[in-house]
């Protein structure tokens, strides 16, 4: 689908904003007239009163150039913020995509409200149906263009175009979580992280005879039960100055996560697909910076792994040595994400020197009790990396909630045979977790933990440009945070 912004453009399909409890707007007046006052009856003659995303189709007289006119309510202008516009974008494309139609044009009030409305649009134009095969006609969509017209063009086409790198990382996330575990694989997710060296991504990828020689045995105790062999991602976007520290983003890529020998419940594991939906977050983190050419060095790793029962699997009791040094008791095999992340955080300390570290990670059903599908978990010792954080969050829509850290919490990880266990029982779990990680961190260093097993995935009632059963959440967080605190 075809984004495009002009001061004027025909299509069969013409859309308006409207105020709440507000009149015909001055865009419409030409074509209200020219349709002998339709738009303005439709107003008078419905319970039409511009409530946000209300719509009114009209049906415009034969042999107009326009066929349809389309109200659609913007609520009240104060409260008309960046999500609100999106909506109306993701909206405007959801209810006329299989209209038929190939063309749609909106006014836009500004260059800002055009640029937002068009990554609303863009993203609800998200498809994921690759695995379909009998697709009937009335099943696809039929727009193929979508004009914002504004004022200054310009503008709205600057505005557009970080806006624009932030959903092509959404839409690869969702892409990545959306695929199936025989396709995705450490293997084939690797592969695809080569993808993006077209944009000046540097990749390098680490197999596990690397990663034995690095002492990341924790990270390779998940994966020794799957026929699949672990790797390590490893994205550099070197956009800043030569020889400045980079910002490092971490993601955990269970490619499928059976729970190991602490099996998980059957109903329900095909959900399991999405457990790399912090990898997918860093990657489509990395490829929206490479869009739009951030000045900035940020360094992206995932730890691709799965977690598979086989008789060579990890058992509740086993020790492995993490690459920290540190011991870890393992007492159930499905706490698995922490040990990942663990030796990855150690190996980014210890070949990079980070601005600040970023890890995230589908860790706990717990995160899902306390937060729901509404906001990620937030864990951090700095206050200012949890108000960075936040306000990055707000402005885009993927929002966060800090929660505690606090040696009461990792006192919980007390093992009777190692420095540690992997789990610190039923209360406070999502805690615990980010009190495991927050052991591989090295002191003086910039660390958050994002939990985001209650916001990569949902199913339900979502956000217009929310199409997906993966949400593709974390790269317009991540984007945005790095924008507003680490750009040059």
């Amino acid at each position: 689908m075809k984004i495009t912004f002009a001061d004027n453009a025909k299509a069969e399909i013409v859309a308006f904003i409207v105020d709440e409890d507000g009149g015909l707007p001055a865009a419409a007046a030409d074509l209200n007239t020219a349709s002998g006052d339709l738009l303005a009856e439709a107003m008078e003659g419905s319970r039409f009163s511009g409530k946000k995303d209300q719509q009114s189709l009209i049906v415009m007289p034969k042999g107009s150039d326009t066929r349809r006119a389309v109200l659609i309510g913007g609520g009240k202008t104060d409260k008309r913020d960046a999500r609100v516009l999106e909506g109306l974008g993701a909206n405007l494309y959801k209810s006329h995509s299989g209209s038929g139609f190939k063309s749609l044009a909106i006014h836009a009030a500004s260059a800002e409200d055009a640029a937002r409305m068009a990554v609303g649009a863009k993203l609800a134009a998200y498809r994921f149906d690759d695995y379909f095969t009998k697709l009937k006609d009335d099943q696809k969509p039929t727009l193929e263009s979508v004009t914002f017209i504004v004022d200054d063009v310009a503008a709205a086409e600057k505005a557009f175009e970080p806006l624009n790198a932030g959903a092509e990382g959404t839409m690869l996330a969702r892409t990545l979580v959306n695929l199936p575990p025989n396709d995705l694989y450490p293997a084939s997710f690797a592969g695809r992280l080569k993808d993006m060296s077209d944009l000046g991504v540097e990749v390098e990828v680490l197999g596990e005879e690397q990663l034995a020689k690095l002492g990341m045995n924790s990270m390779l105790g998940v994966g020794q039960g799957s026929a699949k062999e672990s790797q390590l991602g490893i994205m550099k976007w070197m956009g800043g100055a030569e020889g400045d520290d980079p910002v490092i983003l971490i993601g955990k890529g269970v490619c499928f996560d059976t729970g190991g020998i602490s099996l998980k419940p059957g109903p329900g594991m095909e959900d399991m697909r999405g457990d790399m939906g912090g990898a997918a977050a860093v990657t489509g983190t990395i490829r929206a910076l490479a869009e739009r050419k951030a000045k900035v060095n940020v360094i992206g790793l995932v730890g691709l792994v799965e977690n598979m029962p086989d008789g060579n699997a990890i058992r509740p009791g086993d020790i492995l040595k993490s690459a920290s040094g540190q011991t870890i008791e393992v007492q159930n095999t499905d706490a698995e994400g922490r040990l990942v992340l663990c030796d990855v955080l150690w190996y980014a300390q210890e070949h990079f020197k980070p601005k600040a570290m970023i890890d995230l990670a589908t860790l706990t059903g717990a995160i899902v009790i306390s937060l729901g599908h509404h906001h990620a978990g937030l864990f951090t010792a700095s206050d200012d990396l949890a108000d960075e954080l936040s306000k990055a969050g707000q402005a885009e829509g993927e929002r966060v909630w800090r929660l505690p850290l606090g040696p009461e919490y990792d006192a919980l990880l007390k093992s009777k045979f190692a420095d540690m266990r992997n789990i610190g029982g039923r209360a406070a779990g999502s805690i615990t977790a980010a009190q495991f990680l927050k052991r591989f961190v090295k002191d003086g260093v910039k660390w958050a933990h994002i939990d985001i097993a209650g916001v990569a995935w949902v199913e339900g009632e979502k956000a217009a440009f929310d199409v997906s059963w993966a949400s593709g959440f974390g790269p317009r967080l991540l984007d945005r945070w790095i924008a507003d605190n680490y750009e040059s």
